[in-house]
């Protein structure tokens, strides 16, 4: 009956809004147009300020028991400089707060207003008042170190600083630090989130999104030219906020400084005097009016309002909700659109770039590309190494690819590894790879993402889309001023960014939909069909828009490279297939002696389809061919994740499941021939390689020695055929002479053109090449 009861009643404002909606939408888009017409943008002043002193300016509003608990730390802090200075602006209180000050803090500057101005007003009336350069707003509640000024002054140091944001406690230990001064926001599909970051990694000056109203430093002359808190949001929240994107906008600098502590009794001042509800209500309008003064991109304005309405709709039948927008709060909003449409003139004429430069530079490797030093040369290159998977040890072929490079780049370059990894006790398995690292960070993935079959990116991306994930390369980027990203596998194409002076290079162990593709006739029922089929187009539009933004592309073989070619010839210059499927052939040995006669060796991590379909091909039709004519002859089955016995052939006298095995070298060397069945799949498989570097003969299918041979007889056998499968592997077995000429020619393959030693050098050769042609083209074309 309640709900009832809150629909019919909810039900005119639920009708109005959409109109409420429409008539927003086309008075801001009538001021942008009038803006181009006759607007005029004014040119940022900036300045340096004087950091030698601050003056601190803390709003209050019937808080005398906040200011005799935690204004003493603030003295304490500013004492020892006389030109540091402490005002207090008095919002018309009533509880004897302006005599308590004369009283017992006669040093202390009151700026007693008659009336209550509200957080945004008393503060900027505080900034007009101020005597020095730096103003640090701090509010009522708040206590700070002693030591808390000097790291927020020394982040002054160049004239584009807008502001430097304190690292916040809450007075409440046992509370969620759901605030830390390291704010980050992010477009969420039509809407802006908001949140603060919690990353110890994280110890000295870092940029952030904005500067928390109550617990940061200011430029003072740069407050007052953006005009200081906008009465917009009055009577609290998000003016910081908007403050923070317009300096950005601007072209201007936001600072976390983590050396600077303060602690904060969280809601102490508007948690006292207002109700939660009410509170909610004022957040959801303000964020309205945010985008409404700062989304100058019509693209995104239409998709904020296209979002808003569908928000209000489900707000109206589902209830409220913290991360929608509700009918309430547009109508509160819409009663303000004048006030919202003067804002955004002025947010546009000081605007000097775009929205979605605001939301990149804040980010850590954004402010390094942008704002970095980056010379054409470096003396020693920095290379952030990520990766989807875990490296080492090196289970799988990816995996033996990457931990080839990985090995040989740390030691001729400042190598960062970034991680992601199925379980927590993998992270110590890496100790050997990392201690050869400049620096390596880990993330364990939570549960995968369910299947989403009308979603546009493929699956594989989404479940690899993660904000920590990309908070962390950012991180990496900027702390280690790197020069190079190199991204491993498609799926991952995702962090790429659209840098001026880092080069992004990707390395695709295969080709995404040529792989899904070539496994569509392979899906079983109509309905799996469907599924690979709509995967298919899904990784074709996303592979297709990725690579172009990529300064090196990477594959594994010229089949691989001719294939991309045909979608995207304007990749010529970029692409290349000699740098990185290799392995370290030092590490194999050739072994030349007996084997075991009549053994057949099938390699490979069942987790990957490829290789199940593979095995199933050749246990089912392969397998009773050789057998009829070799009735001795026995498979042997090494891999993690292998099949159950059940579902296989059942004659125990011809297979053996081993699973995994640590130690492949003694399986290389005691096996007569080594099989290679793939059907499906793209891209070089490393097991060939091993097998060429161990001196095992090989029987691979066309599509298993891809990008190594289409030549049958010249480095490995080849045959897609059954029966011709089966009649290669005997061949092998009668005739060992030939044999042990066809693993001398592959042998001699591996070590001239598959050396990942060699092949590491010519990458950071391609590496420099392309980081001076980037930076050349940065130092003679405009910022964006």
């Amino acid at each position: 009956m309640r709900t009832v009861v809150r629909l019919l009643k909810g039900l005119p404002l639920l009708l109005l809004s959409p109109i409420l909606l429409v008539a927003s939408l086309l008075w801001l888009l009538l001021a942008d147009v009038f803006f181009l017409l006759f607007g005029r943008r004014r040119k940022p002043g900036d300045t340096l300020p004087r950091n030698t002193a601050a003056t601190v300016v803390i709003p209050n509003w019937n808080g005398r028991d906040l200011l005799e608990k935690y204004l003493p730390s603030v003295v304490t802090a500013l004492a020892g400089n006389p030109g540091n200075e402490i005002l207090v602006v008095d919002n018309g209180s009533t509880d004897g707060s302006v005599a308590y000050l004369r009283e017992h803090f006669p040093t202390v500057t009151v700026l007693a207003q008659p009336t209550n101005l509200g957080f945004g007003g008393g503060s900027n009336a505080g900034f007009r008042a101020a005597r020095n350069d730096i103003v640090v707003l701090l509010n009522s509640d708040m206590r700070v170190a002693p030591d808390f000024l000097q790291p927020l002054l020394e982040g002054f140091n160049d004239g584009k600083v807008f502001a430097v944001s304190c690292q916040i406690f809450f007075t409440d230990p046992a509370k969620a630090r759901q605030e830390t001064g390291l704010t980050q926001a992010w477009w969420n599909n039509g809407r802006i989130g908001v949140r603060h970051r919690l990353d110890d990694a994280v110890s000295d000056i870092y940029p952030c999104f904005y500067a928390g109203g109550g617990s940061s430093a200011y430029d003072r002359r740069k407050f007052l030219e953006l005009g200081g808190f906008d009465p917009l949001f009055h009577p609290f929240y998000l003016e910081d906020t908007d403050l923070g994107i317009q300096a950005w906008k601007r072209g201007w600098k936001v600072y976390y400084q983590p050396r600077s502590v303060v602690w904060h009794e969280h809601r102490g001042t508007i948690g006292r005097t207002h109700k939660p509800d009410y509170i909610n209500t004022i957040v959801q309008k303000n964020f309205l009016l945010f985008l409404w003064k700062n989304i100058h991109e019509s693209r995104r304005l239409l998709h904020h309002f296209a979002r808003t309405c569908a928000d209000a709709f489900l707000t109206y039948m589902a209830g409220p909700s913290p991360e929608r927008t509700s009918c309430p709060a547009i109508w509160r909003a819409f009663r303000q659109l004048p006030g919202a449409v003067s804002s955004r003139w002025r947010a546009r004429s000081l605007a000097v770039t775009t929205d979605t430069e605001a939301f990149r530079r804040p980010l850590g490797a954004y402010f390094h590309d942008r704002f970095g030093t980056h010379p054409l040369n470096p003396k020693q290159l920095s290379v952030l190494f990520l990766s989807p998977y875990a490296i080492y040890p090196p289970i799988h072929g990816g995996g033996v690819f990457m931990y080839g490079t990985t090995n040989a780049l740390a030691s001729r370059c400042l190598l960062h590894l970034i991680a992601v990894l199925d379980e927590e006790w993998q992270i110590p398995q890496h100790d050997p790879l990392a201690s050869r690292c400049a620096s390596a960070n880990f993330l364990v993935r939570p549960d995968a993402k369910a299947f989403t079959f009308g979603a546009i990116q493929p699956h594989a991306v989404t479940e690899f889309a993660n904000a920590d994930l990309e908070w962390m390369i950012h991180r990496t980027v900027y702390l280690n001023k790197v020069d190079v990203l190199q991204i491993e596998y498609t799926n991952m194409g995702q962090y790429a960014g659209q840098f001026r002076n880092i080069v992004t290079a990707l390395f695709e162990h295969d080709v995404y939909f040529q792989s899904i593709g070539r496994g569509l006739a392979k899906s079983g029922s109509a309905s799996r069909k469907a599924s690979a089929a709509f995967e298919y187009l899904r990784a074709l539009r996303y592979e297709l828009r990725t690579l172009p933004g990529m300064d090196l592309v990477q594959v594994c073989s010229k089949e691989n490279k001719d294939y991309l070619l045909s979608f995207l010839p304007a990749l010529k210059d970029r692409i290349d297939d000699t740098l990185r499927a290799g392995i370290d052939t030092s590490q194999y040995t050739m072994h030349t002696g007996e084997r075991e006669p009549s053994t057949m060796l099938f390699l490979g991590s069942f987790r990957h389809i490829p290789n199940q379909e593979a095995l199933d091909w050749f246990a089912k039709l392969v397998l009773p061919r050789v057998v009829e004519r070799c009735p001795q002859a026995k498979l042997v089955i090494i891999g993690s994740d292998p099949p159950p016995r059940h579902s296989l052939p059942v004659n125990d006298n011809n297979i053996e499941i081993r699973g995994f095995v640590e130690n492949l070298h003694e399986p290389f060397a005691r096996y007569a021939v080594f099989v290679c069945p793939i059907l499906s799949g793209s891209g070089v498989r490393v097991k060939l390689l091993e097998a060429f570097c161990t001196g095992i003969p090989v029987v691979s299918t066309f599509l298993g020695a891809e990008g190594l041979t289409a030549v049958d007889g010249e480095i490995c056998r080849l045959a897609d055929d059954p029966g011709e499968f089966a009649s290669r592997i005997l061949e092998l077995f009668d005739r060992p002479g030939e044999a042990r000429e066809m693993v001398r020619r592959a042998h001699s393959y591996v070590i001239m053109e598959r050396d990942i030693t060699r092949m590491t050098e010519k990458l950071l050769d391609s590496y420099r090449s392309a980081l001076r042609r980037k930076r050349e083209a940065a130092s003679t074309s405009p910022e964006p």
